[in-house]
């Protein structure tokens, strides 16, 4: 015959691990550069959100701006303007504003 038989080489026992290091590297960045920000970020939001009381200043993550007049379990009602007054889920308040940035608007 022409072509000669081709048979597997042997490979050294320590390629193996030398053949997942990289793997294993990309995701060590991958959680220290994307994972554990993201979760520091949900925990203050969650604290955040639980630390809501009566008289604080909020943004809504639809941009509205207004004064906490009454907190309860899931829902928070806003006044946005004088005797006006909305009710939003807790969850869409986006942040929490300095005492007097209302008036300063």
């Amino acid at each position: 015959m022409f072509i000669s038989n081709a048979y597997a080489a042997s490979t050294p026992a320590g390629s193996d691990l030398m053949s997942f290091l990289p793997l294993i590297v990309i995701f060590v960045l991958f959680y220290f550069m994307i994972i554990r920000p993201q979760m520091k970020t949900a925990k203050e939001q969650r604290n955040m959100i639980a630390a809501l009381q009566k008289g604080d200043e909020v943004v809504t993550s639809g941009g509205i701006v207004g004064k906490i007049t009454k907190v309860t379990d899931a829902f928070v009602t806003v006044e946005i303007a004088a005797n006006t007054e909305i009710t939003v889920q807790k969850q869409s308040v986006q942040s929490a504003l300095p005492k007097g940035t209302i008036k300063s608007l």
